[in-house]
């Protein structure tokens, strides 16, 4: 699933398809299709979790567009590499490094992180330090974005009603009645949908314009 924002700031569903697993393969059938819809200019920015198909393909389609990985994803991927009783703490931590009013207090709190959690959880630190180059790049927008942008709630969120209904659906049928399905309550959901805030900035972010910690730059 894809989702974008038009020029007043409503989300829309933009893509929906079914894929194996979220490979490559199937990521290269669904982002080439944007162009052939009438997508005339490169992603300015992209958000989506840790799957390797999606990046993968994106890296090849878009290869000048930003990425962002989703902290929601993120913060949970670590955690389940650390036993229970140390997770509410390191929650709090992880917190400090996303909700931070700058991007040097941001890896400030990453530093922090890696040498509290090193010697005795190397793996859940490792998983963090993966994607360092690609957890903090939301800085790099309007501070009144940085909600929308550091994670992929929205689809989360509408993935969780599609779930919710196909638990409860003896046999979804065909696959075609399968993603009409899916289709129909992905549309149902985008009602509620909520306006991105600050949208009247997106189009600065496509002219490139320089942000530095949310803050726009004077042009030299």
């Amino acid at each position: 699933m894809i989702i974008g924002a038009d020029k007043e700031g409503n989300k829309e569903l933009v893509a929906l398809s079914d894929g194996y697993r979220e490979s490559t393969i199937s990521w290269k059938e669904t982002l080439p299709d944007l162009k052939r819809r009438g997508l005339q200019r490169a992603l300015r920015l992209s958000i989506a979790d840790g799957g390797l198909g999606y990046w993968a393909a994106h890296a090849e389609m878009f290869p000048e567009s930003l990425e962002q990985r989703c902290w929601v994803h993120k913060t949970a991927n670590i955690l389940d590499k650390l036993p229970k009783s140390m997770q509410s703490k390191a929650k709090d931590h992880i917190h400090d490094m996303y909700r931070a009013e700058s991007k040097q207090s941001a890896l400030a709190a990453y530093d922090h992180f890696v040498t509290a959690y090193k010697d005795k959880y190397p793996k859940a630190v490792a998983c963090l330090e993966k994607d360092k180059e690609v957890l903090f790049t939301f800085y790099g927008f309007p501070a009144i974005h940085w909600i929308h942008i550091r994670t992929t709630n929205p689809i989360e969120s509408t993935f969780a009603t599609v779930r919710h209904r196909t638990r409860r659906t003896k046999g979804c049928g065909s696959r075609i009645a399968t993603l009409t399905m899916i289709f129909k309550l992905a549309r149902e959901a985008q009602k509620t949908w909520k306006k991105l805030k600050g949208y009247n900035l997106i189009p600065l972010v496509l002219e490139k314009r320089i942000f530095i910690d949310g803050e726009l730059q004077k042009a030299a």
